[in-house]
Formats: C-alpha cells, structure tokens, sequence
C-alpha cells in the first residue's frame, strides 16, 4: 500500500519552508522505500529553495541520509528490504560511455525514481538530488541506496551521501593527494573540513586551511589543519607561498565557488600544481585568467562533482574508516533537530554558526 507520511517542502522561491503530508507510492520496477533514520541539512538545499537549481516547484528537500529499506520493487537485486543504507544521487548506469571505459564516477546518465512523491492534492513533488529525504520514507532508484555497516549511526553515516563526500573526494580522488603533499583548502564550511580531513587521511604532511572567519579556522584545525590564514587579515596567495618555501601548495582545493577565491587557488599553487574547483558556483558566474599563465604554469585545473565518488566504492571503505576511529564522522555533526527545525538551521548554516544541523527521524 502506498505510504502517507510527513516531509519538508519550499513551495515556492524564497519562501520559508512547511511540513507537509505527502504521499509515497510503493515501489514500482528498479525502486526502493526507504525509512530515513537521518538527514543533514546541506547548502544545496537552500539553493533549491531560494531557486538556485531550477524551477521546478514544489520542492521535497533533503538528500544527504540514511536509513533502511522498507521494501523494493520488481527487478531489484542490489538491496532488500531491511538494508541499513546511505543515499547517493550518483546512481550510475552502467552502460554509457564513461561507465564502458571503466569510469563509473563520471556517469552520464545517473538514475532516480520514475514514479513521483505527492502532496495530497496530487501535486507531484521534485525531490532535491534525486531523493527527498527530509521525510519519514523516501522513494529512490534502487541504485541510490548503498549498503555501508549498520554500527554506524545514522547521524554520521548520512554525511556522506553529500557534502563530507565531496570534500574528502575532492582531496582523495580527484586532487590526489598522496603522504609528503602540500595542500591548501579555500573555503572551510562543511565541504571544505571535509577536504582538510581527506587531506590528511591521505597523509599529506603541510595543510593550510583559509577562510575569513576565524570560527572555521578552529574548526578546520580540528580536522587537521597545520596552519590557518584569515584572508581578511592576510593576502591568502603570498601566505601560502610562504608557508611553502615560496612555491605555492602542491594541490590548492577551492570550496567556496567565487572568481576571486579560484584566482586564488590558482596563483596559490605550485608549478604543476593542481586545483580542485569543489565549490558550486552560481550561472552567472565567470573567471578570467591569462591564458600565458595556464600555460606557464602547467599541471591540472580539475572541477570536482561529489567527489568523484563511487558510491559503492568509496562509502562502505569510508564507514569502515569511521569505525576504526580514523574518520570523525561525529565532529561534522553541530545539532540534531526534528523535521520541523530545517528553515532555522538554514538561518543557523547562513550564519555560519554549524558545520551541520541533521534532522533524526
């Protein structure tokens, strides 16, 4: 039978968002229900209430959780119902071009849920990410679950289907950050600690973490930052030359998404260093460089979206590391709320005030 139960929806742009009935359909052929034991609250749901994604109102929020499958519908052999889950919105196909040649992290054509969530007019709902999460059951593509060791809470386990992903990914897989590396992290919210943590997990031995916020410095410090530069106070880009022997970082990570701190990531690396673009910038957005110095100064300028993750690679490996104490999970956790706190712990993430606010269920 289909399910009735309660989420958070933004009906319309700019406006507060409401707790609302809505109804989930059973699962239909390559879907899942899943109980959603917990869910953070990210940026990027903002972005889809302040209409920065698309238009497509209403919005059901949240996407970055976990939980355990209620049930799956006809063809699923991934996960059955009782799976202690984390959702992903990477559900790769398998069969595109970068799925053939072996690079599944790069899908073209990632999956959701061909039925729609409803409210109780009818009106369908357009989940944030593919999944919809801030909600008691959630209706995804099968394919979006990833089974990872129910030791680990809900709480922490869910941080990774978004933004700790993205930030230890944007470190790990895509800069390749490897032991004796210099690094550099821009921007130090939640995705941005996440990087300085995958920085270190990858035994990068000088992590220089920037932001104009000296709360987040502390916060970046306890991740593993070996140094902290307040750009307010400081140029970012000498402050990093001079803390690497004037050479620039080996792998400058920008998670702001802003044209004056990628130029700052850029002129703040080494020769043939790397910059990580992990921060989302907004359309309008645009960057102008002198093209003789991408030229002169060699290397990579990679973008990085998730992560580059492999959900069923790289999030069973992550919670293992988690439970043997070696990935603070717990530390990105600022508050636990219930389902109707969201629109204040957006005040509270605009503010600055949390790394993440989690909704428990």
């Amino acid at each position: 039978m289909p399910y009735t139960v309660q989420g958070v929806v933004a009906r319309a742009k700019g406006e507060p968002v409401s707790l609302e009935t809505i109804h989930v359909p059973d699962p239909g052929p390559g879907e899942a229900v899943v109980n959603v034991q917990a869910c953070g609250v990210c940026h990027t749901d903002l972005h889809y209430r302040e209409g920065g994604i698309n238009d497509e109102f209403p919005f059901l929020l949240g996407h970055e959780a976990a939980g355990v499958v209620e049930a799956v519908g006809e063809g699923v052999t991934e996960v059955a119902p009782g799976d202690y889950v984390i959702l992903n919105w990477r559900a790769v196909c398998g069969e595109c071009r970068a799925c053939r040649r072996g690079r599944p992290w790069h899908c073209f054509n990632t999956h959701n849920a061909t039925q729609r969530m409803t409210l109780e007019d009818g009106t369908p709902l357009t989940p944030a990410l593919g999944i919809g999460a801030f909600i008691e059951k959630t209706l995804v593509a099968a394919g979006q679950c990833t089974k990872v060791d129910r030791q680990a809470p809900a709480t922490a386990a869910g941080l990774l289907g978004c933004g700790v992903m993205a930030g230890i990914g944007a470190a790990i897989n895509t800069g390749a950050v490897t032991r004796g590396d210099s690094v550099a992290v821009i921007g130090c919210g939640g995705v941005g600690d996440a990087a300085v943590h995958g920085a270190r997990l990858a035994g990068a031995t000088k992590i220089i973490a920037v932001d104009v916020d000296d709360r987040k410095l502390g916060w970046a410090k306890e991740f593993g930052a070996t140094h902290t530069i307040n750009s307010r106070d400081a140029d970012p880009v000498e402050a990093i030359r001079e803390l690497t022997g004037g050479n620039g970082a080996d792998v400058v990570i920008e998670a702001v998404g802003r044209p004056e701190t990628y130029r700052q990531a850029f002129y703040a690396r080494d020769l043939a260093g790397t910059v990580v673009l992990v921060g989302v910038p907004t359309p309008e957005m645009t960057v102008e460089l002198p093209l003789l110095d991408v030229f002169g100064r060699g290397g990579a300028l990679k973008s990085s979206w998730y992560g580059d993750c492999l959900p069923s690679r790289d999030f069973p490996m992550l919670i293992d590391l988690y439970l043997q104490g070696r990935l603070d999970l717990d530390r990105f956790v600022s508050e636990t709320i219930g389902l109707g706190d969201v629109e204040e712990a957006f005040a509270k993430m605009h503010r600055g005030e949390v790394l993440r606010s989690v909704v428990v269920l």
